[in-house]
């Protein structure tokens, strides 16, 4: 009988464990001890990261992060980031990550950056008035085109789309994408480069704007860490695959439907 207790102990035992779920984000030394959850963004890059209506914060980006801190049992802070400084501030200890439409660099990597797994595939693309008559980057030749400052749109036109900047009459930049589209607005510049899903959402909501049909640069979206917070970022990024086998990833990419095609984690 001792000994049929004592296996039907180890038995319960066992199952307790597996129940906890040793593999668990929330059981991650990263997670343990955390109450809190700061998020870096740029405050105006719909879809992903934008002040909504009602005063307060919203996006993708935004709405998936705080899934992932309700789950993680998180309270999540949002921190609007300088863009050209982004790295600058989360050095500083501004936010735990910058988490808004961020393109995956090499250079990042190279510098030390915990850089999660990728999320959604991008492109850059010119966006002009509908009556200019421009039809292609050729048509461009000569003309102002805005950037904002320090956006991956800005380093592809000083590098490997450097042939194509130079054909321009000059590169301007801002620093928000808004301020770039107000100065196409009042022709100030010709065009404005541009990430498409930013295109695409600021298309759709003001009359009078059209994206250039050519795609000029293929990129990914990730989320940026400080050097040595590996642990955090496979924290976040179990916390992601579970609501992406939950249900709860394509619930909020529903909402988002110019962009839902392109997030890796639905498409593979």
């Amino acid at each position: 009988m001792k000994k049929v207790f004592a296996l039907l102990i180890a038995a319960v035992l066992l199952l307790s464990l597996a129940a906890c779920g040793a593999s668990s984000p929330k059981n991650d030394p990263a997670v343990a001890g955390r109450t809190g959850f700061i998020m870096g963004i740029d405050p105006e890059y719909p879809p992903f990261s934008y002040l909504g209506d009602d005063g307060n914060y919203t996006g993708f980006d935004v709405e998936i992060c705080q899934a992932v801190c309700d789950y993680l049992g998180w309270n999540m802070t949002i921190f609007g980031v300088n863009w050209d400084e982004k790295l600058v501030q989360l050095d500083s200890l501004e936010c735990d990550c910058v988490w808004s439409g961020m393109t995956i660099l090499d250079s990042m990597k190279d510098a030390g950056y915990v850089i999660s797994k990728p999320y959604y595939d991008n492109t850059q693309v010119l966006v002009v008035k509908e009556d200019s008559g421009f039809a292609s980057s050729a048509d461009l030749a000569g003309k102002l085109v805005a950037v904002q400052l320090g956006t991956s749109g800005e380093i592809l036109l000083q590098n490997d789309l450097a042939d194509l900047a130079a054909t321009f009459g000059d590169v301007i930049t801002c620093d928000s994408f808004l301020k770039c589209f107000t100065e196409l607005a009042g022709n100030s510049v010709d065009a404005v480069f541009v990430d498409l899903p930013v295109a695409a959402s600021y298309a759709a909501e003001h009359e009078g704007f059209k994206i250039i049909d050519e795609q000029l640069g293929a990129e990914q979206y990730g989320i940026a860490f400080r050097s040595g917070d590996q642990a955090l970022c496979d924290a976040v990024e179990k916390a992601i695959a579970a609501l992406v086998e939950n249900g709860k990833y394509a619930e909020i990419a529903a909402k988002y439907p110019d962009i839902v095609n392109n997030l890796l984690f639905l498409n593979d």
